[in-house]
């Protein structure tokens, strides 16, 4: 993802918040990375001649941010929350692709500001933050479809699916604990806002970063990330990549869809080659061992062993779907079978898609229950949305 969540803002005035500086869909006059006192953003163009930086806020908005020799500039790393360890830098260490909030007196229609002071996160220091953020996620996260609420225990239940099957985990959530909720036809990770025990419900999918102690049931999160989603599964039968629009038929219920793949959508494919499936399983608890760094176990999961304790619970399968590699939309072709996590629209017809996964035949296959002897085969993808499979969250 590209924007920053949790930790990472710009040095602003307190009472603007790190929800201020990712909000999306405003209009210029209303976009709120554009302060009274100052605008944040990306810089887009440096143009020394005319004393001048193009801001680009994440709203698209476009703000002129004119320097003189009395403009100061200040580095500053992500997580900083003041100027004490900010150090001084010059116009010639700003970058196209750095994030800077220039701090001066707004005109009234929002489209420039002359800075007296430009404060500077480098794209490089920036993406160093992001890794490592995406790292504790793995490192500490768990993933999960809510089955069950306790409020007066203040807990939360949810499936974690598995190639060997579905472990219930159980989260106690405290006065603590950091709880974000993804907005209505959100894809980003960092669209998430503030939410609390009484937003969410069961079917809700959830990311949580905390830490499991010696019950192998029970995971104690620090950050909690939520969202109504809809995971569908389809056959291909359109995809327009000027347009970044796919068509399916809904394997489920039969229906039409179309799929909108925006920029920040994450598209990948699930592998045809038996070897990599095969590691996947070995990964899972078969002979091979596991994915690099995981020992057997995937991330906020215990390495299970087979035996008196029961059956090894195997490699997550919301894991495996998020090392699957990367492709475009060109990539998707008429007749693939896929699936597309998406919040909850107000079309019905039309999914924005968060995340998608191209080859799911295969993965199906995988995780279909085998039918009794006499019994049809079941529908691949019937109670995809409450199978565990929770590949909508992103990670920041």
């Amino acid at each position: 993802m590209k924007a920053l969540f949790f930790s990472i803002v710009l040095l602003i005035p307190s009472h603007i918040t790190a929800s201020d500086l990712i909000t999306q869909g405003a209009s210029q006059i209303n976009d709120p990375n554009i302060l009274a006192k100052g605008a944040i953003g990306e810089v887009k163009a440096i143009d020394s001649s005319t004393k001048q930086i193009t801001l680009k806020t994440d709203a698209g908005s476009i703000v002129m941010v004119t320097f003189s020799d009395k403009t100061t500039y200040k580095r500053l790393a992500p997580g900083e929350t003041s100027l004490t360890n900010a150090t001084d830098i010059t116009l010639a260490d700003v970058a196209e692709g750095d994030r800077i909030y220039a701090r001066g007196n707004v005109a009234e229609d929002k489209k420039s500001v002359p800075a007296t002071m430009v404060i500077l996160m480098t794209k490089g220091d920036i993406a160093k933050k992001q890794e490592a953020e995406r790292l504790e996620w793995r490192r500490r996260g768990i993933l999960g479809v809510i089955t069950a609420l306790k409020p007066d225990a203040h807990e939360i239940v949810i499936a974690n699916r598995t190639l060997a099957g579905t472990q219930s985990v159980t989260l106690p959530v405290s006065d603590k604990t950091e709880m974000r909720r993804y907005a209505p036809d959100s894809i980003k990770f960092s669209d998430a806002k503030p939410s609390t025990f009484s937003d969410i419900k069961v079917g809700d999918q959830l990311r949580a970063l905390g830490d499991r102690g010696a019950d192998p049931l029970r995971f104690t999160p620090q950050k909690i990330v939520t969202g109504s989603f809809r995971t569908v599964g389809g056959v291909v039968t359109a995809v327009n990549p000027e347009t970044g629009e796919i068509k399916i038929n809904e394997l489920e219920k039969k229906q039409p869809l179309t799929i909108v793949i925006k920029q920040d959508a994450v598209l990948r494919k699930f592998p045809s080659e038996m070897g990599m499936m095969g590691g996947f399983n070995r990964g899972a608890g078969g002979q091979g061992g596991a994915p690099p760094g995981q020992n057997g176990a995937s991330a906020g999961q215990p390495r299970a062993q087979n035996g008196p304790t029961g059956p090894r619970p195997g490699f997550n399968v919301n894991e495996m779907l998020e090392r699957l590699p990367t492709i475009s939309i060109a990539d998707v072709k008429v007749g693939d079978t896929i699936i597309v996590s998406s919040t909850q629209g107000v079309d019905p017809g039309r999914l924005t898609a968060i995340s998608l996964v191209s080859g799911a035949d295969r993965l199906f296959a995988m995780l279909a229950p085998r039918p009794q002897p006499g019994q049809a085969a079941p529908n691949p993808a019937a109670g995809l949305g409450g199978s565990g499979i929770s590949f909508g969250i992103g990670l920041p």
